[in-house]
């Protein structure tokens, strides 16, 4: 069971996978909403429960009703990958059936010393993927993350080759966005990324993001550019997946692209602002230096946040210390390898 965000879900997929290969006598039911059904379609032994927050498993009788229907799956034991109340309640009904459970450490300790102002402790915590495997072992299911067999590039459909157009092109990804603002990289210093990036004429830049407001910001950073194309608002959800895993690299923020991009077996440049990936958050199966810290030195207090939900004074500016320059090279040094 995991419930949200996007980017927490697609970080179970990797798990997942390496779950049903090593275990393929074992059937997983994956508990979560709709909108995310998509991420696991293709992975056998995985069939998926949706979760109906707004009428049917809403409130605590809802998550009763939840726990009856998931009783008629004849499940054997219970991970809780998120470990929040909601989930809480649903593993406790299957303990108290006698079905054995085991749940996510998030170790919101180790991160709350990480993100402290004072007697800050920085190192490096254990990743969510790792988090999530020890929930498996719990239950008695060694998952072995070293071995990961990543889907084959999806096959594009006519809609999306149509957008495309000529289809001999690298293709970079870049998705500016993130939930909150002290984790989106400057929108000025982004244009200059896309501007450089765009000199090549080798390389077609798409553009991810949605809402209104974010497909204007997106149009505007196109800058007319033809080899610069606005994603937003064109695709449908599946698509868009079925696009992500075509690209060479994925330039995204701290945030849910970042994880869907490496879920697929995509290469990924992260930027980081107010967080750090030593909080576990860095994406799956990525070296430690495709992800563009923003300069302690200037900004000692920083990581300030495992989400990026506090703002701290006089930190607006730290992602400035991060030189398009500096993202540039670094998405290059992917092409190429």
């Amino acid at each position: 069971m995991r419930l949200s965000a996007m980017g927490d879900v697609a970080m179970t997929v990797p798990v997942l996978r390496a779950f049903v290969n090593q275990h393929p006598e074992v059937k997983i039911t994956v508990i979560s909403r709709p909108f995310f059904k998509p991420f696991f379609e293709e992975i056998p032994n995985i069939s998926f429960f949706a979760f109906d927050e707004k009428e049917r498993h809403k409130g605590v009788a809802g998550l009763l009703r939840l726990f009856q229907d998931l009783k008629g799956l004849h499940i054997d034991a219970f991970a809780d990958l998120h470990n929040v109340l909601r989930s809480k309640i649903v593993r406790s009904l299957f303990a108290l059936s006698g079905k054995k459970v085991a749940s996510v450490d998030k170790g919101r300790a180790e991160k709350m010393a990480l993100t402290q102002a004072e007697n800050k402790v920085f190192k490096q915590l254990s990743n969510m993927f790792e988090r999530h495997a020890n929930v498996f072992s719990e239950l008695g299911f060694t998952v072995d993350l070293s071995h990961i067999v990543f889907p084959k590039k999806a096959v594009l459909d006519k809609e999306i080759s149509n957008i495309l157009g000529e289809n001999n092109k690298k293709l970079i990804g870049i998705a500016p966005f993130a939930q909150y603002d002290s984790k989106v990289y400057p929108l000025d210093l982004m244009q200059q990324v896309i501007n450089q990036l765009a000199k090549n004429t080798d390389y077609k830049i798409l553009l991810f993001g949605g809402g209104k407001k974010e497909i204007e910001i997106l149009n505007s950073l196109t800058n007319n550019k033809e080899n610069v194309i606005n994603m937003a608002g064109q695709l449908k959800f599946q698509q868009e997946l079925q696009l992500i895993s075509n690209l060479d690299v994925m330039l995204s923020m701290d945030s849910g692209n970042a994880h869907i991009a490496a879920m697929l077996g995509v290469k990924v440049i992260t930027l980081w602002g107010a967080t750090h990936p030593y909080a576990g958050f860095l994406p799956f199966d990525q070296p430690l230096e495709n992800a563009l810290v923003s300069d302690r030195k200037l900004f000692p207090k920083l990581p300030t946040s495992v989400y990026g939900n506090k703002k701290v004074e006089g930190y607006e500016e730290a992602m400035r210390t991060i030189s398009p320059e500096k993202v540039v090279s670094t998405i290059e040094s992917q092409l190429i390898v």
